[in-house]
């Protein structure tokens, strides 16, 4: 947020008085930032909505993270990101206490069901990407049903999405799965049920809201 000052105007001192993440009261001062008028009065904007936007991606994390504190489960961010926003973002969650799953297409694979339709099933889809990206690349596919998790995990997955299941589902997929691959839970997934969710197992939970 403060270099939205300096680029705007160089000669503009800023001085950080909290670190990022610290959770702070309403009023509390947490910058000092010296210059000409015009220069101050052109980033101000900016900047506020910037501060305004990520302060609220960093606490949301922070709520989840306390929700599921004790469980053996992470919380992890989505691809879902404002567009030219999603590295300011990312690192709002990490200042929330939340991890960065993947920084988008490039690095990772995402596997959901309009891929599978295309390849005609689970297996294919899993080789079909592999054969793209080669062994270095994590392949994450999602997967509905135990019998999409079952074909996954034997197509040689990382990770299997549990999309949209319900905490029994999960639960029943995490034996399932036996550790053979990472498991997410993902969809519908709110601070009044993120706890339930970490209790089945799961490695990884993504909210994207």
């Amino acid at each position: 947020m403060l270099r939205t000052f300096t680029i705007v105007d160089p000669e503009v001192h800023t001085e950080s008085l909290v670190q990022d993440g610290t959770l702070v009261e309403a009023g509390s001062l947490l910058a000092i930032v010296t210059g000409s008028a015009r220069s101050l009065l052109a980033a101000e904007r900016v900047a506020l909505n910037l501060l305004g936007q990520l302060s609220g991606v960093a606490t949301a994390t922070r709520e989840l993270v306390d929700q599921i504190a004790g469980t053996s489960a992470s919380l992890v961010d989505t691809r879902k990101t404002v567009p030219g926003l999603r590295a300011l973002q990312k690192a709002a969650v990490q200042a929330g206490g939340g991890q960065n799953h993947r920084m988008g297409l490039y690095d990772a694979v995402l596997i959901k069901d309009n891929h599978i339709a295309v390849a005609g099933s689970v297996e294919v889809a899993v080789e079909q990407a592999r054969a793209a990206v080669g062994p270095g690349t994590s392949i994450e596919i999602e997967v509905e049903s135990t019998e999409q998790l079952e074909a996954a995990i034997a197509a040689g997955a990382d990770i299997v999405m549990l999309d949209n299941m319900s905490v029994n589902e999960m639960r029943e997929a995490v034996l399932i799965t036996d550790g053979r691959c990472r498991t997410e839970a993902s969809g519908g997934i709110t601070i009044a049920t993120i706890r339930e969710v970490a209790k089945t197992g799961v490695d990884m939970i993504s909210v994207g809201w």
